[in-house]
């Protein structure tokens, strides 16, 4: 495969997973803080996509592959947290403070729902979503260092 179709097809894959949590998000999986985190280096993924398909060279593969391994750590940390392995952040953990509600507003029929980091909120074959973002992610860095090398292979 070429460079471009390379980068094409990685940040392809960070706009599906990007995608896939927004359809998550509208069938009712709301997100939380950590999960929130993970999206931002897809969404860089794709605009460093969309400007190596314009720029030449090895830069934008790098920097795509430095977003992929960006999103896929905080996915595995997200798991690790999931899983009791370590700690979390304390604003949205089960130990943490719960920052900005009173108690009215905890007790209220209709207030915020806070969704909490150390929760599993879905699992498919025992692995929660941040998990798969996690492990998809990787493949993503796999598929952009290829590209890298394509380009040093292309001068």
């Amino acid at each position: 495969m070429t460079r471009n179709q390379l980068i094409f097809l990685a940040a392809g894959g960070s706009a599906a997973l990007l995608g896939g949590a927004f359809i998550f998000q509208w069938l009712g999986y709301l997100p939380c803080a950590m999960c929130l985190w993970q999206r931002w280096p897809h969404a860089a993924a794709i605009i460093i996509g969309l400007l190596g398909l314009k720029i030449p060279g090895r830069a934008m593969p790098i920097l795509g592959a430095v977003a992929a391994a960006s999103t896929g750590s905080i996915g595995f940390y997200h798991m690790g947290v999931e899983r009791d392995w370590w700690e979390g952040p304390s604003s949205c953990t089960g130990g943490g403070q719960l920052q900005g509600l009173d108690g009215a507003s905890l007790l209220a029929v209709e207030g915020p729902k806070v969704i909490m980091c150390d929760q599993v909120s879905w699992e498919f074959l025992s692995l929660s979503m941040p998990t798969w973002n996690g492990i998809f992610s990787f493949g993503l860095v796999a598929i952009w260092i290829m590209a890298a090398l394509a380009a040093g292979r292309q001068k």
